[in-house]
């Protein structure tokens, strides 16, 4: 595969001796985090800072995802950057690949993805955290966004597959929020309906405790384009509850 480099940061990282796979793979940065090992190989994540604009620099060593169409396995990162190229095509808002490309190494697969940071943007989780320290007009403008981010999600026959609170990301707007997705992996394209749809919402609503009744009712009504009170949204309601329940119980 030809190593992709966005146009719009391509001078940015030439200026810095960063514009290829081999540079990126050799410069010292510290990790964020410990190491993921759980594959076989292992997959590390850099903060990576340049002229005042921030990336995650993410490197992996045989650290493969096996599928039905790959069965010898790939770089994970491989199947996140087709979701991040694919998210960005049919305009579903989420993060920017800068980089990414993959080696044969004396037999190691190493792949490298570099993404935009996030800054000036919230993750949801950190969000709920001071929910109770949020005005009413904060509650229902962060529900929204969140709604119609699922609403657009799914209306471009997407299912997230991971669609929980730290993977939601928000910036405040003079007359709301904007919201975008992180961490690509298990998209995959929605098939079966509104079980799909169902079982991609109800992560978000089970991780997400602090919010009452009221408020699961303000995001459907987002999400399904209805009012608050609808019989549509009280069903949906029904549904994710039993949803959960069922995973709580299992």
């Amino acid at each position: 595969m030809t190593d992709f480099l966005a146009a719009e940061d391509r001078a940015l990282l030439e200026r810095h001796g960063l514009g290829d796979f081999d540079a990126l793979w050799a410069k010292q940065l510290e990790a964020v985090d410990e190491p993921n090992t759980n594959r076989g190989g292992w997959s590390s994540v850099y903060r990576l800072d340049l002229e005042g604009r921030g990336f995650y620099l993410k490197r992996q060593s045989n650290y493969l995802t096996r599928t039905l169409h790959r069965p010898f396995g790939e770089p994970s990162f491989a199947r996140e950057f087709r979701n991040i190229s694919r998210y960005r095509q049919l305009g579903i808002p989420a993060l920017q690949a800068t980089f990414f490309g993959e080696r044969k190494v004396a037999g190691e697969t190493r792949a490298i993805l570099l993404t935009r940071a996030l800054d000036g943007w919230n993750d949801l989780d950190s969000l709920l955290q001071q929910w109770e320290r949020l005005s009413v007009a904060q509650h229902q403008a962060i529900l929204r966004a969140c709604g119609l981010l699922a609403r657009q999600l799914h209306g471009l026959r997407q299912v997230h597959g991971c669609f929980y609170p730290k993977h939601i990301f928000l910036h405040a707007t003079g007359d709301g929020y904007q919201a975008q997705l992180i961490d690509l992996e298990k998209t995959r394209p929605l098939l079966f309906g509104q079980r799909d749809r169902v079982k991609d919402l109800e992560p978000l609503l089970r991780r997400a405790s602090v919010w009452s009744v009221d408020e699961v009712r303000s995001l459907l009504a987002a999400y399904l384009d209805q009012p608050v009170d609808s019989s549509l949204v009280h069903t949906w309601v029904q549904r994710l509850t039993a949803r959960s329940s069922h995973k709580r119980a299992r």
